[in-house]
């Protein structure tokens, strides 16, 4: 990835080998009384005069502990009881140390669990409601529940036994998995991935607290120079005077089908009245199952898609989005736009089946296609984020390219799956010219040829781009 460190950094500088008009930030490092949802003219006059939308309960919240302070907390965590935190785990530190579920403090005590598994919201204090979908929770056994005691904290440390963050005025309460289960994914049936790699096997209890994050979390992988914040992405929006933020999610590679989404939406907002509508190409980062393309193989397909011209780097920031995927269609999609808006996004693109999978035991979807941009319609909490449905794009034949699919005329349109592609990728096939752009199916063919075979001459094990 070295390429991509010399051309994009968190705060880009010209280069020699790009015109000097090159802006591109392509970063690895985004209660129930409602009012009555505004109609999208009264929302799009209020958005049109106003800067960057505010984030879930007015402001950011950030828990890293002050320069001041490390040493000193450094030292009380050794004097505590520690949990040492799962990959996972850490990723969600990493979620809430940043602020990206503002105005959660910490991992979720019991109400706040109980109010996000039955109503995807929080209430706060004064009376107002911000989404939440999926709980954001810390589990420990029987032994650690009793080694924790009496006490009021703990140190929380990474796999090397270092302590990142201690969880003050702690409250530990029982870690229901099945009504956890259920309540976010609508089923219990084996096979959910997220479940299968942090909830069956764990603790039998819950523990939530206030955070203090004593170390931001890095993970030394080549692309934490590229991971930005919050309030990075927004300090980025201010300096690019973007009137408009449109969020696109993905945890898949960019064909041209996606980039048309894309432009065609930032056209709308220019349509709409904004003068400089930016994009937040934004893949997800944290955990995801292992038939997915990993996160570095993925974020070097879309640099190759920026230096193709798919996308127009001068309106388009990219960057990683720390969240562990949970496959949990329209209760996760909410997730993902919710975090969103804490970044500065006021427009989220949403498409068929967001965050969805297939049913882990019969042969057909988990969740109905349309259902998830339904949801985030009218999900409590997201009423000030304008939700963007996809239109339908597939391959025209007849230009060769991708484009809108017209159903006037449906046999000149070739839809390819994901399903599809990967195994074109697979085979060193290619696909139809136009599909996607040439340097970015050669980095899906180059990771497939990566694959080796384990030890056992079976489990692919990727290696690294």
């Amino acid at each position: 990835m070295a390429t991509m460190a010399s051309l994009f950094l968190k705060t880009p500088t010209p280069s020699p080998s790009l015109p000097k008009t090159q802006k591109t930030l392509f970063i690895p490092p985004l209660t129930f009384t409602l009012p009555s949802r505004p109609t999208s003219k009264t929302r799009l006059k209020a958005r049109i005069s106003c800067g960057l939308i505010e984030p879930d309960g007015g402001k950011l919240v950030e828990l890293f502990v002050e320069q001041s302070h490390k040493d000193a907390r450094k030292g009380q965590a050794l004097g505590l009881p520690s949990i040492r935190l799962s990959t996972i785990d850490l990723q969600w530190v990493h979620v809430l140390s940043e602020g990206w579920a503002s105005p959660l403090k910490g991992f979720m005590r019991e109400s706040e669990f109980l109010q996000t598994l039955h109503f995807n919201s929080l209430r706060l204090g004064d009376g107002s409601v911000v989404n939440m979908s999926v709980p954001i929770v810390l589990a420990i056994d029987d032994s650690q529940k009793q080694r924790i005691g009496q006490e009021s904290s703990v140190a929380l440390l990474d796999d090397q036994n270092n302590p990142i963050a201690i969880l003050k005025d702690i409250e530990i309460y029982k870690h229901n998995k099945e009504e956890r289960i259920a309540r976010t994914w609508g089923t219990t049936a084996p096979g959910l991935p997220y479940v299968e790699e942090t909830i069956t096997n764990a603790g039998n209890w819950l523990i939530g607290g206030d955070l203090e994050v004593i170390e931001p979390v890095k993970y030394n992988d080549g692309l934490d120079r590229f991971r930005l914040s919050p309030s990075e992405l927004r300090e980025e929006f201010t300096k690019r005077n973007a009137d408009a933020v449109f969020a696109f999610q993905l945890r898949n590679p960019v064909h041209n089908g996606h980039a048309l989404l894309m432009t065609d939406t930032r056209r709308r907002l220019l349509e709409m009245g904004y003068k400089n509508p930016i994009l937040l190409l934004h893949p997800l980062g944290g955990y995801t199952k292992a038939d997915d393309v990993p996160l570095s193989w993925r974020m070097k397909q879309h640099e190759k898609v920026l230096e193709d011209g798919v996308l127009d780097p001068e309106t388009t920031v990219v960057s990683i989005f720390p969240s562990p995927m949970h496959y949990a269609g329209p209760t996760e999609v909410q997730w993902h736009a919710k975090a969103r808006i804490n970044a500065g996004a006021n427009f989220y693109i949403v498409g068929r089946d967001p965050a969805g999978m297939g049913h882990p035991l019969e042969k057909r979807d988990l969740y109905d296609a349309d259902h998830g941009k339904k949801v985030l319609s009218m999900a409590p909490g997201l009423e000030r984020l304008s939700i963007l449905p996809f239109r339908v794009a597939a391959y025209d034949k007849t230009q060769s390219k991708m484009a809108f699919f017209d159903p006037s005329r449906p046999q000149d349109f070739l839809f390819i799956s994901g399903t599809k592609m990967r195994t074109l990728a697979k085979n060193r096939e290619n696909p139809p010219d136009g599909f996607m752009c040439p340097g970015g199916w050669q980095v899906l063919v180059d990771y497939y040829e990566s694959l080796t075979l384990s030890e056992n001459g079976k489990v692919p094990v990727p290696v690294p781009a």
